[in-house]
Parts: structure tokens; C-alpha cells; sequence
């Protein structure tokens, strides 16, 4: 049995001590907990001796994926999914399901990007999925992003306003098709960067995957495909269906 499929607890997570910050004009709640878990060094040891990454061929995520150890994930919803279901008010009767579950490094170069990784994204418009995004390596890296989409002032794409903000938003994406491709980290006069989440390690963050966001990617240090050097991160995603 590898270390990735044990059953032994790979993290012991702490007493958490939860912030809920209300960000941008919709005000939506994301929660910040510091110092998650007791020791992450097993998480990360398993990322760099016992895991084989490749590209993500799933998504547009510039760089490469591997699963995460399944004891780790169980013991990381086990620990949120409760608070989650409070501070989003998630109806009762909807039950919890992983979606994906990876540990993510980004490596893609900027001039190799394809259009839309070079603007704010979103994960999807479902109303009840969720990023859990854990912070691994030491730093310094890049903070996480959160943007509003100026033409529209749409902050989080729905269902009910996705065909607008596509509209609204297809202009400045075929702009980009003529312009030398570069990872989006600030405001200019399509997006406005109005809420960041300094990386830290062992902070682990919990938004809607319905926001507007992205990495703010420091070329010099993010870019890099080495588990104990990279921008590593361990990444849960789930919907309540």
C-alpha cells in the first residue's frame, strides 16, 4: 500500500479557529483557517517522493495534478463540511460530493498560454460548489485573486447571468488572441481585483466556485514543477447535490 492510499491520518488538524471574511460588493463569504493542521510535512513528503503529476488535461489549470492521499481528504471535509453547511446556508437535504481532489503546480510559461487562462475564471456556476484550497510549500507565492467583471459588475457567475457575462466578456477574451498571452494579477479596465488571500502555508481557504478568481502568479517563484520547491498546493473541490 502506498502512503497515498493509508488509512492512518496524514494530517492532524487542529482546534480551527475560523475567519469568515465578506468580500466585494455581493459581500460573499469566504472562510480563511490558519494553521489547519498540527504538521503538514507528511502531506507534502507524499507530493514529492510517492506521487506521479501530469498535465491536467480536465480543466484549464496551467500546470500539472496528482490525486491526493484519500485519508487526507477524508479527514479535511470531515473537519469543514459542518461549517459550511452554516456560513452558506446550504439546504439540509443536499448532501456533500467530492468532485476533484488533487495536488496542483503550476508550470505553465506565461507566453504558453491559451486565452482563457489568461483572465479571471470561474469554477463552475452551480450555487453549492465549493473550492477547499490548502497552502503547502513555504513561500513566498502567489496570493489567490478574487475579481469583478467591470462591463457586467458581475462577481460571481450564475446560472441565471452566465450567457450575459460571456456577451459582456467575449470582446476583451478575442482581444486577447492578439496580444502576448501573461497571467492576469491585477485591475485594468475589464477586471477589477478587489479582494486577495495572501498565500500562507498551512492556510487553508474555502470560497464558492461560482467567483471570479485566479492566482495571482509571480512568474519567479510560482512557476516551477518541483513538488518541494513550487507553488504546491492541495485542492478539494465539492458540490452539495
Amino acid at each position: 500500500m502506498s502512503a497515498s492510499e493509508t488509512t492512518t491520518p496524514i494530517v492532524e488538524v487542529n482546534n480551527i479557529a475560523p475567519q469568515v471574511q465578506y468580500i466585494g460588493q455581493q459581500q460573499t463569504p469566504i472562510i480563511v483557517i490558519d494553521n489547519f493542521a498540527g504538521d503538514i510535512t507528511k502531506l507534502i513528503d507524499i507530493a514529492i517522493n510517492d506521487s506521479q503529476f501530469s498535465q491536467d488535461q480536465g480543466s484549464y489549470y496551467p500546470g500539472q495534478r496528482t490525486a491526493l492521499p484519500r485519508q487526507y481528504i477524508i479527514d479535511v471535509i470531515n473537519s469543514v463540511f459542518q461549517l459550511i453547511y452554516d456560513v452558506y446556508r446550504i439546504p439540509t437535504q443536499l448532501r456533500l460530493k467530492p468532485q476533484q481532489c488533487v495536488y496542483s503546480l503550476i508550470d505553465k510559461q506565461p507566453e504558453s498560454l491559451a486565452p482563457l487562462q489568461c483572465l479571471p475564471h470561474f469554477d463552475t456556476p452551480s450555487p453549492h460548489y465549493f473550492a477547499i484550497l490548502h497552502y503547502l510549500n513555504d513561500g513566498p507565492h502567489g496570493n489567490t485573486g478574487f475579481f469583478r467583471h467591470n462591463l457586467s459588475g458581475y462577481e460571481r457567475i450564475t446560472a441565471e447571468n452566465i450567457d450575459h457575462y460571456f456577451a459582456k466578456a467575449q470582446p476583451f477574451l478575442d482581444d486577447k488572441k492578439h496580444t502576448t498571452p501573461s497571467y492576469f494579477v491585477a485591475s485594468d479596465e475589464h477586471y477589477s481585483l478587489y479582494h486577495q488571500i495572501e498565500y500562507r502555508p498551512n492556510r487553508l481557504v474555502i470560497y464558492p466556485g461560482n467567483l471570479l478568481h485566479s492566482t495571482l502568479v509571480n512568474p519567479q517563484t510560482d512557476i516551477d514543477a518541483t513538488p518541494s520547491s513550487g507553488r504546491l498546493t492541495a485542492n478539494i473541490f465539492i458540490n452539495f447535490q
